[in-house]
């Protein structure tokens, strides 16, 4: 799950991270969250968190049922929450280190490309800088979205890159 909320480009991200910093540890033990990154992208004023849920249930709390989301509806509104159906999450040789970028790369998948991309991305979290990476799937659309959280700089070509402020990670291990 993620939502995106787009800033002013005179915006001061200062209070976006005074946020994080004194709000972030308010999901480091939420109940059935695997994780969520605290991610902003600059120079695109971004504030950009990005969800794994262990159950529905805990998605559904947090939402609607008073957990947290109420606060970010009152200070920017209600955004569109993106949503997909996971396929698949695996640790990284660094998923003991703290994260410092997140990655998302979306793909279409034409028919016959699903068993591809589930074939594949057990590679994906080979890499050493790799904390955690995530498949999920849009069967609306039919779109793969690769999630990964890096302990170093991934480079130009692992698609939308974030800056990680915090991660809550309270329930991930049910996930891997």
């Amino acid at each position: 799950m993620q939502y995106e909320i787009n800033l002013p480009a005179d915006y001061d991200m200062e209070i976006i991270r005074e946020r994080v910093a004194t709000r972030g540890h308010r999901t480091d033990e939420f109940p059935g969250l695997a994780l969520k990154a605290y991610l902003i992208r600059t120079p695109a004023n971004q504030y950009a968190p990005f969800y794994l849920w262990a159950d529905t249930a805990g998605m559904s709390r947090f939402l609607w049922g008073g957990g947290g989301f109420d606060g970010i509806v009152q200070d920017f509104g209600r955004p569109s929450v993106q949503h997909w159906t996971g396929a698949n999450c695996l640790a990284g040789p660094a998923r003991g280190a703290t994260p410092t970028f997140a990655t998302k790369r979306r793909q279409l998948l034409p028919e016959g490309r699903l068993k591809h991309e589930l074939a594949e991305f057990p590679r994906h979290a080979e890499h050493p800088a790799v904390h955690t990476t995530a498949l999920a799937i849009d069967p609306r659309r039919w779109e793969a979205v690769h999630f990964t959280l890096w302990t170093a700089d991934p480079g130009e070509d692992n698609g939308v890159r974030y800056q990680v402020l915090h991660l809550s990670r309270p329930h991930l291990d049910q996930l891997s």
